[in-house]
């Protein structure tokens, strides 16, 4: 790791904030005695649950985060990052208000990150303005982490969004703990695609170009309600001067230079587990399943949607949290909440805390010995019952 990115970690800190205990019965850390019991706590305080907006000074300008709660022991943060075209609310409102993710999310602080000048009121940025390039944005992201003393994230990344979030996690991998990919395409544009995008400016507006990116040519003929919405939406609510500057940049970005570890020699691929996610009638399809190719298969879950488009945590969002649900047990959570298809009643909602070694079919976690860091185990989820433990990760649902 680069001398920058140790200072970075060392520099990040958790604040000692007042915590509660958990109920007696609920599964802790091993190791853990009832001193550090009363260190954690079960769910966010009341007064934690408003959402709170940020600008925060980065290397490469101001950045507009918005989070509801406060760092919680050894937790991490769940940190998103919105497509080109959208902003957090755009991109993740219907998502996070879903009821059973909301079970989930109020167990861990939650941080939308806005891309430059995407959130909503954003000001037009002055002439010249040289917008930040997808690895300056990516290396904006430490800035987030540092400034709410958060010890590491699980990245929630849409589209661009999703690269940027794949490129943070290759550059500072100690701050991510692992990552859901929804619709990312890991390859720069050949000279063919960026002379499609040039011709398509030339005789489209930006909201339509944008709509091309987020939705398949049959959405865009058959889903003419939702697209309208994001039509008008995108021409009203996103700085349109501002929106330019982010859809050329992403346009113009790189290959994700990532390869299979044992394809290639020192092959570079993400450490961490990986969700990928794709609708199966998406425009990201392709890319998505290229990036399958490249990840490690002990670690990585590839989720393709059925019945869903171009925006899945849109269409889809009861399907994508309990695939998430499944995603974060993997990684050593557990998570006691509602399951009204499984008990026919409410289980009693309880702390969302890691498990000690285990691995058995019903989707026990596999954490580290000491409690600190749990090294995953990798399932397969479907939107049709219970997940089993499996190292086969093409998974649909």
């Amino acid at each position: 790791m680069s001398t920058d990115s140790s200072l970075l970690l060392h520099d990040v800190t958790m604040a000692g904030l007042q915590e509660l205990r958990f109920p007696e019965e609920k599964p802790l850390l091993r190791g853990q005695d009832a001193t550090e019991l009363e260190s954690s706590d079960a769910f966010l305080l009341a007064a934690d649950t408003d959402w709170k907006e940020h600008d925060i000074e980065t290397p490469y300008g101001l950045l507009h985060v918005v989070i509801r709660g406060s760092p919680k022991g050894n937790r991490p943060a769940i940190l998103t990052y919105h497509d080109v075209g959208l902003n957090h609310k755009l991109c993740f409102n219907t998502f996070f208000n879903f009821e059973d993710m909301q079970e989930i999310t109020k167990h861990f602080v939650v941080c939308h990150v806005d891309a430059p000048g995407q959130q909503v009121g954003a000001s037009q940025f002055p002439q010249g303005y040289q917008f930040p390039s997808m690895e300056q944005l990516a290396a904006m992201l430490p800035s987030v982490v540092q400034h709410f003393g958060f010890k590491y994230v699980i990245g929630i990344g849409v589209g661009a969004g999703a690269y940027v979030l794949a490129k943070f996690a290759l550059i500072f991998p100690d701050l991510v703990e692992g990552l859901v990919l929804v619709n990312i395409d890991p390859n720069g544009k050949g000279w063919i695609d960026w002379a499609a995008t040039k011709l398509s400016s030339l005789t489209s507006t930006l909201p339509d170009t944008v709509l091309s990116h987020l939705f398949s040519q049959e959405e865009l003929v058959n889903n003419t309600e939702l697209v309208q919405s994001y039509r008008q939406q995108i021409g009203n609510v996103v700085n349109q001067a501002n929106l330019q500057l982010f859809w050329n940049m992403y346009n113009s970005r790189r290959d994700l230079d990532i390869n299979r570890p044992g394809t290639v020699l020192n092959a570079k691929t993400l450490r961490c587990p990986v969700m990928l996610v794709v609708g199966d009638n998406a425009p990201a399809e392709d890319g998505v399943v290229e990036c399958n190719s490249k990840l490690d298969p002990t670690i990585t879950t590839f989720l393709k949607m059925a019945d869903s488009g171009g925006l899945p945590q849109v269409t889809q969002p009861g399907k994508l949290t309990e695939a998430f649900k499944y995603f974060l047990q993997g990684m050593g959570y557990i998570a006691y909440l509602k399951d009204r298809r499984l008990s026919g009643g409410a289980v009693p909602s309880a702390s969302m805390t890691r498990l000690a070694r285990s691995r058995t079919a019903s989707l026990t976690s596999a954490s580290s010995v000491d409690g600190s860091r749990p090294q995953a185990c990798t399932h397969s989820e479907s939107s049709e019952g219970l997940g089993q433990v499996n190292h086969t990760m093409e998974v649909s649902c």
